[in-house]
């Protein structure tokens, strides 16, 4: 038998001692119902007598009830209150799974690791970011259980550094007079009177070399070994598709091992192009986020809050032409991306999609554009470059830009305002 003690010692007292402490009165009660809120109750009470069967089983249910809740209409429309109650429940399985783990279901702490991602990923925080504590403990403990494997770099001298070779023979060729202008870190000063100010993109070089990714003979550099050692047991978004605007795109959730063997390693062409994309990792996965520095060009900006997100893939990822609302620094840690920018002004001949969700993207294939559908996209101007690793691109606020992975690849953008 596993007891509550037991279980809070070996997760560091995280988890709260009693249920008066377990924080329910943030969650709308009325809104759940009673039949929903008196379940979860009573798993609250199962989970603090230490019967972790009975809990885990009312939290499935409870999991499921509340997913059909944050899938119906748009998520921005969800409740909090349904995402609160998503976290809560999610505590308690991963919880239970953990007691189960440690009583002879050895299978049970990779659950309880998938079950906090899941958390993390669906629901609202509570008390205090708990699960990204529970998660980060749980990770350390099934790091102590398995074996490390040899370290696989993405570098000059490995087999994924071959296949990168092979797919930069497909850079393309560079226009001297449309390249995007590259500055050895500016002064804060001049960045902000000609780049800021001017809405004027730039890439800035040598910023990043303090970044312990990016320290060759660092142990954080971001070798595919060191991010299957410190992320590859987590649960993440992947879009498989070459595009978002296509029809056959779609997203999956898989663990970072798994993404890496099946779209980076040993890329499988019936899997299709597999992209870690606009995702908030870093607040997933805090340890990472030791790995980079916000770019101090950013407190340039009115707001302290910076919106940080990664882009892991293989070579042939695509981002349409599309704009963002916020000043943005795409940071390149890993690889090579080409990069064509577009000035607002020119937006009418860009195309931009009609429907509301996609209304921030072109319908211009812009590799391969239709003059038949799109006859002024060709005469519009624009700037272009190749990313390389160690450089940032500043993009200012809807700045139109396209973005094809050249090679294995992994950017950070930073967002502020």
């Amino acid at each position: 038998m596993c007891t509550l003690q037991e279980v809070c010692e070996e997760l560091c007292n995280i988890i709260p001692s009693s249920k008066d402490k377990f924080g329910l009165s943030i969650i709308d009660k009325n809104l759940l119902g009673d039949a929903c809120f008196t379940m979860l109750d009573i798993a609250v009470n199962e989970f603090f007598s230490s019967n972790w069967p009975r809990c885990h089983h009312l939290c499935k249910v409870l999991l499921d009830i509340t997913w059909e809740h944050l899938n119906t209409g748009h998520w921005k429309d969800v409740a909090i209150s349904w995402r609160y109650t998503y976290t809560f429940v999610s505590l308690l399985k991963a919880a239970s799974e953990y007691a189960l783990y440690k009583i002879g279901r050895s299978y049970a702490l990779k659950e309880a690791i998938a079950t906090c991602d899941m958390g993390l990923l669906m629901g609202a925080p509570v008390l205090d970011s708990i699960l990204t504590k529970v998660v980060t403990q749980l990770q350390r403990l099934s790091t102590q259980t398995t074996e490390s494997h040899s370290s696989q770099n993405i570098g000059p001298d490995t087999k994924c550094s071959t296949n990168i070779v092979t797919q930069l023979s497909d850079v393309p060729s560079l226009t001297p007079e449309y390249t995007v202008d590259v500055l050895q870190c500016p002064s804060l000063q001049y960045f902000m009177e000609h780049h800021v100010l001017a809405a004027k993109p730039v890439v800035i070089a040598g910023a990043m070399e303090h970044w312990p990714a990016m320290d060759l003979k660092g142990p954080r550099h971001w070798s595919l070994d060191y991010i299957k050692t410190t992320a590859g047991c987590r649960t993440v978004p992947i879009e498989v598709g070459s595009k978002y605007t296509d029809e056959s795109w779609s997203q999956k959730l898989m663990t970072v091992t798994d993404f890496i063997n099946t779209y980076i390693m040993d890329p499988n062409k019936q899997a299709g192009v597999g992209y870690l994309a606009q995702h908030q990792l870093f607040d997933q996965i805090p340890e990472l986020l030791e790995d980079v520095s916000i770019p101090s060009y950013c407190g340039l900006g009115e707001c302290a809050d910076v919106d940080i997100n990664a882009w892991f893939g293989p070579a042939g990822t695509i981002s349409p032409l599309h704009q963002d609302p916020k000043h943005n620094f795409l940071c390149q840690a890993v690889g090579e991306k080409y990069l064509r920018l577009y000035d607002i002004k020119y937006t009418p001949q860009l195309y931009p999609h009609s429907g509301y969700l996609l209304c921030n993207t072109s319908a211009v294939d812009v590799e391969s554009p239709d003059q038949d559908k799109h006859p002024l996209f060709s005469a519009a101007p624009y700037t272009e470059c190749i990313l390389k690793p160690g450089q940032m691109l500043y993009l200012p606020p809807k700045y139109w830009h396209y973005v094809r992975s050249l090679s294995v690849s992994f950017s950070v953008s930073f967002w502020w305002e």
